[in-house]
């Protein structure tokens, strides 16, 4: 930021020179930077992507894993309680 503002202070033909510079070349300079940069974008778009669906497809493995084990633990309690009920009441 000091280089533009001492750029500024004292040389008004330097400011003006950039100024009409960044008018002319600065279309140009964003189409260039946009067709470098978009592929870019959507490459980290992507790869976000493709990461976000690896991490959810982890996480409903582990869900399904875990559901699976609370249902299994229920059933063996409920085989207990029912074989302690069978031999009270025999």
């Amino acid at each position: 930021m000091a280089l533009i503002d001492d750029m500024f202070k004292g040389d008004l033909a330097a400011g003006l020179a950039l100024g009409v510079g960044a008018i002319i070349f600065g279309p140009n300079a964003t189409r260039a930077m946009g067709s470098i940069l978009r592929p870019a974008a959507k490459t980290l778009i992507k790869s976000g992507m493709v990461f976000w669906g690896e991490t959810l497809s982890e996480i409903g493995e582990m869900a399904a894993d875990l559901v699976a084990e609370a249902r299994a633990e229920l059933d063996q309690e409920a085989r207990v309680q029912a074989a302690r009920q069978h031999h009270a009441t025999a």
